[in-house]
């Protein structure tokens, strides 16, 4: 499935494009044990609670494809009789008004869904009449098919947080009166996809709320399909493999960055070349090799991070983009963007020094200093003795008789070091 089609079933989520005819649902508590079932006709449900289930079904087709939206296939063996997907099939096919079928199915997702706490199954039916489109998405008053399709939701379901309200009954404010309140879905699915604005009963879509944890066990043993890695998933594999490969952890971040500063500049200049709507990079065992040629590391380095790269991977290639980690990538542009200017304050810093020290040797040489005055002139004066000291010596400087001479005494320490007209004088 592809974006535009996931939108174009989310557009019909609304009061007046809706078509669900039944949702149906399981409350299952913290001990796994079914608290209540209930089967509604959707068209009649209240407008609150209308709209509540609504911004769940939704919220089912969210995310970005790849990663919270994952499109799963049925293996053969799960297509023939007795199969997962013909019992899906079967779920459909009832409109959702066959009661065991709904219980097997309840049991069925009880059973395989690794979840600690209260959580809500529901299930939405829908028939969507898909409208003829034209090449430029006109649309066109004819139907092409009829989509028959379930959407599974499954949320979790806490207590409201504790606090104080206004308690009506007792005509006083006093602590809140908590209860079990229905949370955004975790997890859920879309069966049949919608492929190419058509029924494809040989595919599932999967929607995983933390893409980080996206339940494999749902996927295998309650929908019996494979299960799929999320971009973020194989994002921190990758980043896993580059670890594990180069021990000092210094290192291994920067061959990491190098690595996504690779892929970044690949991307670009497939965009460059072939806009946006481009064919996703596949990353390949060959281009992972072309990458890392251009990184300074020991061969023995990019022999494991290949050999590992092909382990986790096999032969399903992912997208270069979902293994490109913008967060890290602009975080490391912003840091050598600050090395080079520290590095530039440093040079401009050597410079005011040393020019500095030119016109103090300047003055020195000739004698002179121009000093302001309380009308806002200038005055040029010409002295003998001309000191530049720092800040912390002013206050040791004192006047002394040497041999009946008027002297300048500063003491030194045995460290400090002196410069007169430009030579170093150690005392």
């Amino acid at each position: 499935m592809t974006k535009k089609e996931v939108l174009e079933l989310k557009r019909r989520f609304t009061k007046n494009e809706c078509t669900f005819t039944k949702v149906c649902g399981c409350y299952v508590n913290a001990n796994r044990e079914i608290v209540v079932t209930f089967n509604e006709t959707f068209l009649n449900l209240e407008d609150e609670e209308f709209y509540k289930y609504l911004e769940i079904a939704k919220k089912t087709l969210s995310g970005t494809l790849g990663n919270n939206l994952l499109e799963l296939e049925f293996p053969l063996a799960e297509e023939n009789a007795g199969g997962k997907q013909q019992f899906l099939m079967g779920l459909k096919s009832s409109e959702l008004k066959n009661e065991e079928l709904l219980n097997t199915f309840y049991q069925q997702i009880i059973d395989s869904y690794d979840y600690v706490g209260n959580f809500l199954i529901l299930l939405f039916h829908d028939a969507y009449d898909v409208i003829t489109k034209t090449n430029d998405n006109a649309k066109l008053d004819e139907s092409e098919e009829v989509y028959e399709y379930v959407l599974c939701s499954i949320c979790p379901v806490v207590l409201s947080k504790p606090g104080l309200g206004y308690r009506e009954d007792e005509h006083r404010i006093g602590a809140r009166i908590r209860d079990w309140v229905v949370g955004v879905p975790e997890n859920g699915f879309l069966f049949p996809a919608f492929t190419d604005r058509s029924t494809d009963i040989h595919a599932i879509l999967y929607y995983a709320r933390n893409a980080k944890e996206p339940h494999p066990e749902l996927m295998e043993n309650g929908l019996g399909c494979g299960s799929k890695q999320t971009a973020t998933e194989k994002k921190e594999a990758f980043r896993a493999i580059v670890k594990s490969a180069v021990i000092d952890e210094e290192k291994s971040e920067e061959v990491f960055m190098e690595i996504q500063e690779g892929l970044n500049s690949m991307l670009e200049t497939q965009e460059e070349i072939y806009g946006k709507t481009a064919a996703p990079v596949l990353l390949k065992k060959e281009n992972i090799q072309e990458l890392m040629s251009t990184i300074e590391i020991p061969p023995e380095v990019t022999a494991k991070i290949e050999q590992s790269f092909e382990e986790n991977f096999g032969a399903e290639a992912p997208e270069a983009e979902f293994l490109l980690d913008t967060k890290a990538l602009a975080a490391n542009t912003e840091k050598k963007e600050k090395q080079v200017l520290e590095k530039q304050v440093v040079q401009l810093q050597q410079k005011l020094e040393e020019k500095t020290a030119e016109y103090d040797a300047a003055v020195m040489a000739a004698g002179t200093m121009t000093e302001n005055n309380d009308d806002g002139t200038s005055t040029v004066k010409t002295y003998d003795v001309i000191l530049r000291v720092k800040p912390q010596k002013v206050d040791q400087i004192k006047s002394q008789m040497i041999d009946g001479k008027k002297c300048i005494v500063i003491p030194m320490e045995e460290d400090e070091h002196a410069n007169v007209n430009g030579v170093n004088t150690i005392v």
